[in-house]
């Protein structure tokens, strides 16, 4: 075996929360000092002992008004040296598993040993602004306007189309109706509820619970997701379109949410120096980017390029995770897979996001990458081994890939 081979030793996850839930009040730095906690006490590792933290979050304004570098703040708040090195990633819903490409190139050159990758965010915590024309060097009096930056992500300000509106677009030019995101996006709930059913989402394993208190009364302790709910296919397609898109709905896409995911890699020679038994080897990751406009098409576009330089192809892989920023994101980008052959379409459709997407788990942006990474390799784990490739992508056109083996 390869002494830089790079092996994952523990992950975990907050549950996700919804937009307006349980968590709406917990700041994301909070977040991510609740699971760099969690993934090393997992494996009794100590905070020392961790050579690098890389961390994803991609709504600077929510987590301004507790200043800046927010990275170094989860690392000093978790108990972390001093000395230890960490870094904060903004490449969009891509941040997370950017954070870990970033910790597997370190361990597999030598420049580090133990690295984590993690990311947050509480999309529902970010701050209204107000711009220094009107405020700073505003008017003394009267009032000023108001900006909510979650509207249209503020890619409309340097006029860049909502992302929501570019996802509908390119699924019809690839033949992606309306019916066939609603569908999808019905089946990932269902794949949840029978995942959480079987209890694939419990405690212990993906996700720890947290503890949050209350002004009246004991504190609730929450251990599963929020987002998931039960609806159907008629309820799904009476929803209107968001941003202008032609097929783009809030039920054919996940909510803004709220959650926290952290990853511990080691170097093969680092694990068994500790007696840890990886839980997965990280075969290869790779990132892309192309036109914003189809964005839908990245995570395509980086499991090809995985895979390729693997000498690998999609037929091998036993599991797909692909973000469902929407569901035109996951179906466009297996159609690409697919090579448009609709029989084969439909194959990897059965052995994608198997236990249900973001649609119905959720989407705090920044710890996505790391989520569906984790959520793929708990299944492997699961089903005794196999190997697997997750992607995701990014707005204005970028996109993330790592493949697994159990």
């Amino acid at each position: 075996m390869d002494d830089r081979e790079v092996v994952i030793a523990s992950a975990v996850r907050t549950p996700f929360g919804k937009f307006d839930g349980l968590m709406r009040d917990i700041p994301s730095i909070d977040l991510g000092v609740m699971v760099l906690k969690e993934v090393v006490r997992r494996i009794d590792l100590d905070p020392k002992a961790v050579d690098e933290i890389y961390y994803g979050t991609c709504i600077p304004a929510e987590y301004a008004s507790y200043l800046n570098v927010p990275a170094r703040q989860i690392t000093l708040l978790a108990g972390f040296p001093s000395e230890n090195v960490s870094l904060t990633i903004d490449r969009a819903c891509c941040s997370s598993m950017t954070a870990l490409r970033l910790g597997y190139r370190a361990i597999q050159s030598g420049a580090a040993d133990v690295v984590i990758a993690c990311g947050a965010e509480n999309m529902g915590n970010a701050s209204l602004l107000v711009e220094a024309k009107y405020g700073r060097w505003g008017n003394r009096l009267g009032h000023v306007p108001m900006e909510d930056i979650l509207y249209e992500l503020g890619y409309g300000k340097k006029g860049f189309n909502p992302v929501a509106l570019d996802a509908g677009m390119v699924a019809l030019e690839y033949g992606i109706s309306r019916e066939d995101q609603d569908r999808w996006g019905l089946q990932s709930q269902q794949r949840w509820a029978q995942a959480y059913q079987n209890g694939k989402f419990k405690v212990g394993e993906e996700i720890t619970a947290i503890t949050i208190p209350q002004k009246k009364g004991e504190p609730i302790v929450l251990d599963r997701d929020e987002p998931p709910r039960e609806t159907s296919l008629e309820k799904l397609s009476n929803l209107k379109p968001i941003y202008g898109s032609p097929t783009v709905t809030a039920g054919n896409a996940p909510g803004m949410n709220i959650g926290a995911s952290a990853i511990v890699m080691m170097s093969r020679k680092k694990a068994l120096e500790r007696n840890l038994k990886p839980l997965a080897i990280i075969e290869g990751m790779e990132c892309v980017a192309g036109e914003p406009k189809y964005m839908a098409c990245l995570p395509a576009k980086a499991i090809e390029k995985v895979l390729s330089r693997l000498n690998r192809n999609i037929d091998e892989m036993d599991l797909i995770e692909i973000n469902e920023a929407f569901a035109a994101v996951t179906l466009v980008s297996l159609k690409i897979l697919a090579d448009g052959d609709q029989e084969k379409w439909k194959v990897l459709q059965d052995k994608t996001n198997v236990n249900g997407g973001a649609i119905a788990i959720g989407h705090p942006v920044g710890a996505s990458g790391a989520r569906i990474t984790m959520t793929l390799m708990y299944e492997l784990i699961r089903r005794g081994g196999g190997q697997g490739v997750a992607a995701i992508c990014g707005g204005l056109g970028q996109g993330e890939s790592v493949v697994l083996k159990v």
